[in-house]
């Protein structure tokens, strides 16, 4: 079934690893007749910025959906980076699972669009470690009192 794509002037797009982009002063609009691996700019993650630990693993899911010659090794490393993060953050496991399952079934894009919970996931994770660090910073003794009294 036919996809059309719309890209505004600037919006760049990912068509099976090849980074497409309109450069002219109006909108263009694309017709894909096949099958192909494609991610919208504001789904994609450079690997400039894969410097958490589930956008690592977020990074790494995207390489597998759009590089598929080599989807074992970035399999492995999607694989280690949700472990890595799910060890540190069990209560990450449900969204976990549902990856995995995804992956297994080569749901490869439905499994990105879920990753994007495990990125907001992270984010609620590192607000809450930051408000029990303030909250402990505040209630040590002598926090807020100049040094001699």
């Amino acid at each position: 079934m036919p996809l059309k794509i719309h890209l505004k002037k600037g919006q760049q797009i990912i068509i099976n690893g090849a980074v497409i982009e309109n450069t002219g002063s109006s909108n263009v609009s694309l017709l894909l007749k096949n099958d192909a691996s494609l991610l919208r700019d504001n789904d994609v993650l450079s690997p400039e910025d894969a410097v958490t630990p589930a956008a690592r693993a977020y990074y790494a899911l995207q390489c597998l959906y759009l590089f598929p010659s080599e989807f074992t090794d970035n399999l492995r490393r999607f694989n280690e980076f949700l472990s890595d993060y799910l060890k540190a953050a069990p209560s990450a496991q449900p969204i976990g699972d549902e990856l995995w399952r995804l992956v297994e079934k080569r749901e490869l894009y439905k499994a990105l669009k879920k990753a994007q919970r495990l990125i907001s996931h992270e984010s609620k994770v590192f607000m809450h470690v930051n408000e029990q660090l303030a909250e402990k910073l505040r209630d040590a003794p002598g926090s807020g009192e100049p040094e001699g009294g």
